[in-house]
């Protein structure tokens, strides 16, 4: 199993502002809708999962994310609390996340070598992944577009020294055959 990077654990014990998680809420919500509206082809990927509540337990996070394709909706929910009602889960540090999202590492590698454990529907979860896939997700590339001139630039070489700093996959990894 590859030694992964973490989020500072000094992330985990402070508290969160008052307003972080319904702010957060409505910031992945919007980011959610906006890829939707532009790549279309992902809730079509999901078809009936598409209706589905995706719990997404990024470990090393404070937050849980409850994930409603169809409602195009990404909440962020306390982790002391109750887990919100779902359909099924994925949990699993930030880095293998966004190794999945960008292409770097095979779905299926990390689901079997125990880096993300999956529950609940697990069509519901192969449906998800497969879409995902398909979609070709860059994240940085998304907050750039969705920040515009001249903070995409900036954005883009933040991400690249975080990506550098940190280890953790930031955007799109492009595989050669």
């Amino acid at each position: 199993m590859t030694q992964r990077p973490t989020l500072p654990p000094l992330l985990m014990r402070l508290p969160p502002p008052p307003l972080a998680r319904p702010a957060l809420g409505l910031a992945l919500t919007a980011f959610l809708r906006r890829i939707a509206a532009k790549k279309p082809a992902i809730l079509s990927r999901l078809g009936p999962y598409a209706q589905a509540r995706f719990l997404l337990d990024v470990s090393d996070a404070p937050f849980l994310l409850l994930m409603q394709p169809e409602a195009r909706r990404l909440t962020a929910h306390a982790r002391h609390a109750p887990e919100p009602g779902h359909d099924a889960a994925i949990r699993g540090g930030l880095a293998a996340f966004l190794a999945m999202l960008h292409g770097a590492e095979d779905g299926d590698a990390l689901f079997f070598s125990g880096e993300l454990q999956i529950g609940g529907d697990t069509s519901a979860v192969l449906a998800l992944r497969n879409a995902l896939d398909d979609a070709e997700l860059d994240l940085t590339e998304e907050l750039a577009a969705l920040s515009g001139r001249p903070l995409d630039r900036w954005l883009r070489r933040g991400s690249a020294l975080v990506a550098r700093k940190s280890g953790l996959i930031l955007s799109r990894q492009e595989v050669m055959p």
